[in-house]
Parts: C-alpha cells; sequence; structure tokens
C-alpha cells in the first residue's frame, strides 16, 4: 500500500506569487520568461539530491508548489500589471487592517477580483508533467536522487527556488529530530525550538518534526498540518507573576486548563527538587510531572553537598536521579520527570548510557541546526544525457511514480 501523500491545500502556498516568480531567484524566472519568448519548450528531467545521510521531508510540499505553479500566461503584459496591482492592494490591506480603515473591506474584494483575473490569465501545466519523488520520512543517502521531475521546463524553471527551499528547511529540521528520538532510546521527545525562529515557519517545522519522530509540538500553528495542538509546561513568566511561587502558579495553571496534563517547571529558585516536592504534596495525583531546566551557568542548591565527581553545573544525571528518588521516597511515584535545556544527541545518549530516569526529553534550538542543501541539475534533454560536468542521471528505483489526484485541492489557494 502506497504511503498517503498530502493534499495541496495544506500548505497555505502563495499561489500568485508563485507564479509570477515573486519569491525565485530572478535567473530562474527570467529563465522561464527567455524560453517562452523564443518559443521554445525543451523537454527534460530535473534530478533533485542533497550530500548527507537524512530523512527526506518537504517532498509533499515540494510536489504541490509544483502543482500550483507550473505553468503560463496566456497574456503575460496584463498579467504582470495586475499582479502588480495586487502586492499593491495587498500592502494597503495591511495598513487598512492596522488602521481600522473604513476601506479595508473594499481593497480585500478588489483584491479577490484581481487574483481571480489572474487565475483566468493562466494555464496550468502540471498535469503534463512527469514526476517520481520519494515520500516524507523516506531515508536518503548522499547524492540519491530524491526526485524527477521530467516535463517542458519552460513551464516550471521559475520554481526551482521555491521547491528546493521547502525540501531544504523541512528534512533539517526532520534529520535532526530523528537523530535526537534515537538517541532518546525510546523516551519521548518534546519540540520545542519555537522561539528560536521566524513565527512563519512554524507549520512546516512542526510536520517535519512530526515525520522525524517527535511526540508533541509547543504551538497550535506547528501542529496544524497533522491535527495536533500546542502541549507544554507554564513559563518561568508566570512564575515570576505568581510573586516567584512555583507551586501558586502551578495552581493558578491548573485551574485555567485543567484538562492539559499539569506539568511543574520547578528550577525558578535553582532548588529543583525542593521546588518538585512541594508541588507534588499541594497537587497530588493533579501533577503530571515536573521539568528541570536549570541553566548551565548554575549548581541547583540540591547537588551542592555532593559535587566532586561530575560536571555539576545545569541539568545532569545526577540532579535527574536524585529528583527521581526524592519523588519516590515521598510517595510521588507516578510524577514524571521532563528535562530540557541544551539537549542535543550527544548528551541525551550520555543521559541514557548512564540511566538518567528521564520520562521526556525538550528540545530546542539544536533542531534548527545544520544544513541540508538541495540541488536540482537538468541531467537529460528529450530522454537524452544532457548535463553539465559531474552530473548525469541516476536511476532511483525506490522513486514512486505520483498520480496528480494525490494532492488534491488545487482549489484551495492563497490569492
Amino acid at each position: 500500500m502506497s504511503k498517503k501523500r498530502l493534499s495541496s491545500h495544506v500548505f497555505d502556498l502563495p499561489v500568485q506569487e508563485l507564479r509570477r516568480g515573486y519569491r525565485s531567484d530572478v535567473y530562474f524566472w527570467r529563465a522561464k520568461v527567455a524560453l517562452e519568448t523564443q518559443s521554445l519548450h525543451p523537454t527534460v528531467t530535473m534530478q533533485v539530491f542533497q550530500r548527507t545521510e537524512a530523512i527526506a521531508c518537504g517532498i509533499d510540499e515540494a510536489l504541490a508548489i509544483l502543482k500550483l505553479g507550473t505553468g503560463r500566461y496566456t497574456d503575460r503584459d496584463e498579467a504582470f500589471k495586475l499582479f502588480d496591482r495586487l502586492i499593491e492592494l495587498k500592502q494597503s490591506a495591511r495598513v487598512c487592517y492596522q488602521e481600522q480603515c473604513d476601506e479595508y473591506l473594499r481593497i480585500i474584494e478588489e483584491k479577490s477580483a484581481v487574483s481571480r483575473e489572474l487565475d483566468a490569465l493562466w494555464e496550468d501545466g502540471y498535469a503534463s508533467l512527469e514526476v517520481e519523488a520519494l515520500h516524507d520520512g523516506d531515508a536518503a543517502g548522499p547524492f540519491e536522487p530524491v526526485m524527477h521531475i521530467t516535463g517542458d521546463l519552460s513551464l516550471f524553471a521559475h520554481l526551482e527556488t521555491i521547491y528546493l527551499g521547502a525540501l531544504a528547511r523541512r528534512t533539517r529540521v526532520a534529520t535532526n529530530v530523528r537523530d535526537v528520538v534515537e538517541a532518546a532510546n525510546g523516551k519521548t521527545i518534546l519540540y520545542f525550538p519555537a522561539r528560536f525562529d521566524h513565527w512563519a515557519v512554524q507549520g512546516g517545522d512542526g510536520y517535519a518534526a512530526q515525520i522525524g519522530g517527535a511526540a508533541a509540538v509547543s504551538t497550535d500553528a506547528q501542529g496544524a498540518w497533522w491535527g495536533a495542538k500546542g502541549s507544554g509546561t507554564i513559563p518561568h513568566a508566570l512564575i515570576a507573576a505568581a510573586g516567584g511561587d512555583t507551586v501558586r502558579a502551578t495552581q493558578i495553571f491548573d485551574q485555567a486548563y485543567p484538562e492539559a496534563n499539569l506539568v511543574a517547571l520547578v528550577d525558578f529558585d535553582n532548588d529543583c527538587i525542593g521546588t518538585a516536592l512541594e508541588c507534588a504534596d499541594a497537587l497530588g495525583e493533579r501533577l503530571w510531572g515536573v521539568r528541570l531546566d536549570t541553566s548551565g551557568t548554575l549548581v541547583d542548591a540540591s547537588i551542592v553537598p555532593v559535587m566532586g565527581t561530575f560536571r555539576p553545573t545545569g541539568v545532569n544525571v545526577q540532579l535527574v536521579s536524585m529528583m527521581r528518588e526524592a519523588l519516590d521516597g515521598a510517595g510521588h511515584g507516578h510524577v514524571k520527570i521532563v528535562v530540557s535545556g541544551g539537549f542535543e544527541p550527544e548528551r541525551i545518549a550520555q543521559f541514557e548510557r548512564e540511566g538518567a530516569p528521564v520520562d521526556s526529553y525538550g528540545v530546542g534550538s539544536y533542531l534548527l541546526q545544520g544544513c541540508f542543501d538541495y540541488t536540482a541539475d537538468v541531467v537529460l534533454l528529450d530522454g537524452k544525457p544532457c548535463a553539465k560536468k559531474g552530473r548525469c542521471y541516476t536511476h532511483n528505483p525506490r522513486l514512486a511514480t505520483l498520480d496528480w489526484e494525490d494532492i488534491n485541492g488545487n482549489n484551495a489557494r492563497d490569492r
């Protein structure tokens, strides 16, 4: 049974901007226009790959980009004028909305009308493309093709920037998440890097995290593509607002969100064990877990008496072991332990080797690090080899032939 692909409407793509080359490297757009101007319609095979061991992701997003952005304008000059007007209206709408201008609804109506006119001038070309691709979540080796696109280059030359960028970003997140999932030896990984990057990337990043094996995300937007909601603990800010009283802050949170798994953040006073026991005594069975997030420049109060044979700063194995022993000894064996703060695969693997009684790892900025750059090359022209030196067509039997109906949703667009 073939894997199900995401429908194209999931990605909230700015379709008119993709078609006009607004978000593409300008040389790709100019190549498309040059081919059209000269009535050149070469049938090429574009081969897409990256250079390391990776978990491929962004495949379905790239396919949606090809479906919604492949084609040509029947009247390019008129389309350019309409698109310029669309951008003006988009900008005016933002200003008018913020200033509560009476013209806002009229601008939105005109924007929709202009978008419809652009649609009428667009001739879809995706159905003429033959595409073979891996699936999101497939392992990909160095230089292994993850996609072959065969068709008239003048129809899709302008999209290279867009689909390569989607692949690079999503593969980075999915691969990094898979690395920490494997290091965690079956323990739950919580995806917590939202604060370290731009808000606009959350939807696709959260999906990539799920592909990589993360069990939970921290924002609703990160779960939107796969039907999840954000989850997490109380923040330090709420504890500060409660006068530095972690128990009171946790109770306030519990009263506001009684349906949530209640996790107390216990490092505010740099006495994780003492604070955790206070919370567990006060909240009893309601307390699902505690999260340790001690700064890497601090030594927790409970660690000071036992220092001497291990690195004492931050969240460490000794602190977690002492926490488990203290909770169990006080009759709170049901309380789970979540750790966060600078965790990456090597550190997680160390915790697992040393038997740290961790139930969940919250991982942040590591999951956005590194690069998994993709390249697209023309490797065949009219079915015959035609590539720059150092490149050649590589057959990959793992690629699945795309049925465009598998990514339906062509009418759902950000116009």
